[in-house]
């Protein structure tokens, strides 16, 4: 069969679908006769597959034909479903989207990871780096110009067990437990994708900045590069050190630099300096944030309930929505209205307009993408994916912070790890990033010997505006962004601060992500 068959035997299918889906949403048909018009519809794929680079009969179950509401020329080779972490027990899956590089092929897989924990990756993959781009505010779907797909093979998996989809009760008391999951889950992945000997990246955001380390660190420990030849890794705005004393620390520096944005009174401001001085913050700032670094920092343990004044991070949290009723601590510089998220979470509270139900709750997507229809799908778990007792973060996750051991150990593997951190992101400060790692020792040093300063000059030219701009007189306005950030390497580890900015650095600033992946896999030398 041609392409041009192909796309009209899909285009067909998607049109005859979507009707069914629209009657069965005014109840006209029952989820029955969807799953069976779905089961049927993949039945009828008597094609010639040769174009698919990783269709064949494993894989069939887990193609995906269309999506509900997404026009077909939006998708390219895409895959989901559930795959088990232990082939002998389905009772314990992961849920994952697997799209294959628009391009020539190339032999890596690059893992996508959202956080929370208990955050779904699907998150990344619908508005952060997947080729289908429906973010806060869009009335509609359009295409990502500056997805990851357009560099390499993209993987986005929901995890551990409680998130998403994903099915089982959760058991992980440790990120190495779930480490020990992933990557079962993920040779089956291979197994079944025909995948060997591939070079593996790992990414992610936020609370994966615990996830990411670990996962790569259990890959090293089976030093198998048939499956589990780690080439680098990349984390955004990550929890790698005690991020909950680390944002206490940076919060009121943080406060006076983004105040015009924020604007919180000047008597709190006059008690958070205060405050600063007297809990110890600016002197710890003064000794430790320092290029070379002095010392090892100690050990600070955050007691909100013995000393709730010194917990500064949280008193600002709640300050900012005084006058920002729509404050997004993700994203600082946004305001009301609260915007429309077919996700249902644009800032930490949860929102759905009647006309813009949660995408991947609705019954035919369900369908169109293999996923369990019993499963009420949210964005972040109601419900706990840690067991233990306590930890670092207060999680139930007790591993150890990756700073300690495990990001170091990747570092020195790969020299290709990389760390960035938004400017407008107030849940995890860049400069409380910066302090974790200078709280770090990797291949023989203890943190950067220098102060991050070399700009990163963004070139990469306006695809998702520049048409719009052109059509409406506004030629040369749309032009290469400038300096966005800065990027600082040494011994292994790249670190980028990046301007204007929040958590989800792939939705708010495409370009530079861009760059930051190209790094990672090995395309260039610097951002």
């Amino acid at each position: 069969m041609t392409i041009l068959q192909l796309l009209l035997h899909a285009l067909l299918i998607s049109d005859a679908y979507g009707k069914l889906s629209e009657i069965a949403r005014r109840g006209g048909y029952s989820k029955r006769t969807l799953e069976d018009v779905h089961q049927r519809k993949l039945n009828e794929r008597a094609l010639n597959n040769t174009e698919l680079q990783y269709y064949s009969n494993d894989t069939a179950k887990y193609f995906v034909e269309s999506l509900p509401e997404i026009p077909q020329n939006f998708l390219t080779e895409m895959y989901s479903g559930l795959i088990p972490i232990d082939l002998s027990n389905a009772s314990r899956a992961l849920f994952f989207v697997f799209q294959p590089r628009v391009g020539p092929p190339v032999d890596e897989v690059t893992i996508w990871l959202n956080g929370g924990p208990g955050c779904s990756s699907l998150e990344g993959f619908f508005q952060e780096n997947g080729l289908i781009q429906w973010t806060w505010g869009q009335f509609d779907p359009t295409t990502n110009p500056y997805s990851w797909v357009n560099l390499t093979n993209m993987l986005w998996v929901e995890q551990p067990v409680g998130t998403g989809f994903s099915i089982g009760t959760p058991t992980a008391t440790s990120e190495e437990d779930i480490a020990a999951d992933f990557v079962k889950f993920f040779k089956n992945f291979q197994e079944i994708f025909g995948i060997k000997n591939y070079k593996i990246f790992v990414t992610g955001e936020s609370y994966s900045g615990r996830y990411v380390p670990y996962i790569a660190n259990a890959m090293l420990d089976l030093d198998d590069t048939r499956y589990y030849d780690v080439g680098g890794i990349l984390v955004y705005d990550p929890c790698i050190g005690s991020f909950n004393y680390q944002n206490d620390i940076t919060v009121y520096p943080f406060i006076e630099k983004n105040n015009n944005v924020l604007n919180l009174n000047q008597s709190y401001l006059a008690t958070l300096a205060a405050l600063d001085e007297s809990c110890g913050f600016a002197s710890f700032r003064e000794q430790y944030m320092s290029f070379p670094p002095n010392g090892t920092q100690p050990v600070l343990y955050e007691n909100c309930t013995a000393n709730p004044e010194c917990c500064t991070w949280d008193s600002v949290y709640d300050a900012a929505y005084d006058p920002n009723p729509c404050f997004n601590v993700y994203e600082i510089g946004l305001q009301c209205p609260l915007l429309g998220d077919v996700l249902g979470y644009p800032t930490d509270l949860q929102l759905s307009y009647p006309s813009q139900p949660v995408y991947f709750n609705r019954t035919d997507v369900k369908l169109a993408m293999h996923a369990p229809l019993y499963v009420d799908w949210l964005e972040c778990a109601p419900n706990p994916v840690f067991i233990g007792d306590g930890g670092p973060e207060g999680e139930g996750d007790t591993s150890a912070d990756p700073i300690q051991k495990v990001l170091p150990r990747v570092i020195e593997a790969t020299n290709r790890v990389l760390i960035a951190n938004g400017d407008l992101d107030l849940e995890i400060i860049t400069n409380a990033t910066l302090l974790a790692i200078q709280n770090m020792t990797w291949n023989g040093a203890l943190g950067f010997q220098s102060e991050p300063a070399t700009p990163i000059d963004i070139k990469l030219p306006d695809l998702q505006y520049q048409s719009l701009f052109s059509s409406q007189g506004f030629d040369g306005l749309d032009a290469h962004q400038g300096i966005m950030g800065v990027q600082h390497y040494e011994r292994g580890l790249m670190f980028a601060e990046t301007y204007l900015s929040g958590h989800m650095e792939p939705q708010f600033q495409p370009r530079s992500s861009y760059r930051h992946l190209q790094w990672v896999l090995g395309r260039i030398e610097a951002l």
